[in-house]
């Protein structure tokens, strides 16, 4: 596959999962990327601008970095490309164009000394994103298949203008975060509605458990050669409702603890470590066991 650079038939091949060692390649050749000279010059560019210029929103994310990457204990160690990748991405305008097929409008400021005048009025930050808590997590599991920044941040944005901005926006779309949180009721609705009724009479909404998981794509809550499994499958299918259909599983996992739990607290405390968890035989037992 990698030989022929077909980008369908990669698409088609890490449906099944792929090999640590092709992973890169084939998520590069999946979101068409290459990383030609003027790609690294653009990047070099927006380092400059960063440089250059400080922004309040840099300040946002050195916050977030500090409270969410810096204290994993798997994503620490790649504060430094974080900071590389994020701050470039707060300032590149040609992620602006992913708003045309968004719901979201980005925010608006204006010129010093030009409030309300529509002529001076720019968008800001550049990129038209303003990260919120735990946006970092989105980049800290490709750190450990790129190492050269400006490879790393092509795929980054490629994947956010593909897939993680629909996480945070409302809109209509299959794998926006609306649909996904029907898609995750319904499931538990009708495999385990016992469960289901049981929660809701305690106050323990499961949505309201399972909504961060879905926010960052299950990123920070996974082991990281599980998330990576998982990723495979949302750029093999080109979809994130996987990850609806996941946080359902992992609800019919720790069904029989969940049973037993009187309050919202207990109910998050059974839940609240996912790292020991497998996701296919998870997806798969969901899938596939619960039909009979």
């Amino acid at each position: 596959v990698l030989a022929e650079q077909d980008s369908a038939a990669a698409q088609q091949y890490v449906r099944q999962g792929c090999p640590t060692a092709l992973r890169a390649d084939l998520w590069a050749l999946i979101l068409n990327i290459s990383n030609q000279p003027e790609d690294i010059l653009y990047y070099e560019q927006l380092k400059s601008n960063v440089i250059q210029h400080d922004l309040l929103v840099d300040s946002l994310i050195y916050k977030d970095v500090k409270l969410t990457a810096s204290n994993d204990d798997y994503y620490f160690v790649f504060e430094d490309y974080l900071y590389q990748v994020l701050l470039c991405f707060s300032r590149d305008t040609a992620v602006l164009e992913h708003f045309t097929y968004s719901s979201a409008t980005p925010p608006k400021s204006y010129i010093r000394g030009k409030l309300g005048m529509e002529e001076y009025a720019v968008f800001y930050p550049p990129n038209g994103v303003i990260p919120f808590h735990g946006f970092s997590m989105y980049v800290a599991p490709l750190c450990f298949l790129y190492h050269e920044p400006s490879k790393l941040y092509q795929i980054f944005r490629e994947m956010y203008v593909r897939f993680f901005f629909r996480l945070h926006s409302i809109s209509s779309h299959p794998s926006g975060i609306v649909s996904l949180c029907l898609l995750f009721e319904t499931l538990i609705q009708t495999h385990l509605p016992q469960l289901f009724y049981h929660l809701r009479e305690i106050g323990a909404q499961p949505l309201r458990i399972s909504f961060k998981w879905m926010v960052r794509a299950f990123s920070g809550y996974l082991a990281t050669d599980q998330l990576l499994l998982l990723w495979d499958r949302i750029l093999g299918y080109n979809s994130l409702e996987i990850l609806a259909v996941l946080a359902a599983a992992v609800f019919a996992f720790r069904a029989v603890n969940l049973m037993e739990v009187t309050s919202l607290a207990a109910a998050e405390a059974v839940l609240a470590d996912l790292s020991t968890l497998k996701v296919m035989p998870l997806l798969q037992i969901f899938l596939f066991a619960t039909v009979t």
